[in-house]
This record gives structure tokens, C-alpha cells and sequence, in this order.
């Protein structure tokens, strides 16, 4: 089993960054590709960043050049900073990792932006 527990939301003005990390517990999952995936209201959960075991990363092409995908394999921890935030970034985010063909889900951490 692999249990997610994200931190780092919150409510910021536009412009403004924000910090999100996703710390693993039960397995360690440093050759696993994580990532990080938000839903807005009325909307279904899209896919925001991935980060390979090898360090490679992806990005949905709404953040790129705005979002990071990180990962620190010794903490067993992974990380998307936001920078340069719009109103339409406004969701929960939650972190992901699909281990052994099952996909386990952070409990998910509010993000909002006012303009």
C-alpha cells in the first residue's frame, strides 16, 4: 500500500506562486513516475505535470513555463512549484503514482486564485 499526504495550498491573489508537496509513505518509489493532476469545479481531473524516476518531466501546455515538477527520492517526496498563477489555475491538486497497476491519490489540497 502507498499513502499520499499533500500540503502547500492555499488562496493567493494572481501573479502570486505557490509550493505544493506530496510526501509517499508504505513504499519507496523512487523508480516510479509521480505526478501531479487538478480538478476545478465542474471539470474532470486533468493531468498537470509528471516527473520520471529519471528525472524527465511533462506538463500539461497550460503551465508550462510556469509550473515545476521536482522530486527529492530520499525524502520520498515530490514537489510542483506555481509561479505567475491565473484565476483558471483555481482547483484541487492532487499528487499520483500509479504503483503496481493501481493509481493511489493524495487527498487532494485547494488551490485558488482571485484576479
Amino acid at each position: 500500500q502507498v499513502q499520499l499526504v499533500e500540503s502547500g495550498g492555499g488562496s493567493v491573489q494572481a501573479g502570486d506562486s505557490l509550493s505544493l508537496s506530496c510526501v509517499a509513505s508504505g513504499r519507496a518509489l523512487r523508480t516510479y513516475t509521480v505526478g501531479w493532476y487538478r480538478q476545478a469545479p465542474g471539470k474532470q481531473r486533468e493531468k498537470v505535470a509528471t516527473i520520471s524516476s529519471g528525472g524527465s518531466t511533462n506538463y500539461t501546455d497550460d503551465v508550462k513555463g510556469r509550473f515545476t515538477v521536482s522530486r527529492d527520492n530520499a525524502k520520498n517526496t515530490w514537489y510542483l512549484q506555481m509561479n505567475t498563477l491565473k484565476s483558471e489555475d483555481t482547483a484541487v491538486y492532487y499528487c499520483n503514482v500509479r504503483w503496481l497497476t493501481r493509481d493511489y491519490w493524495g487527498q487532494g489540497t485547494q488551490v485558488t486564485v482571485s484576479s
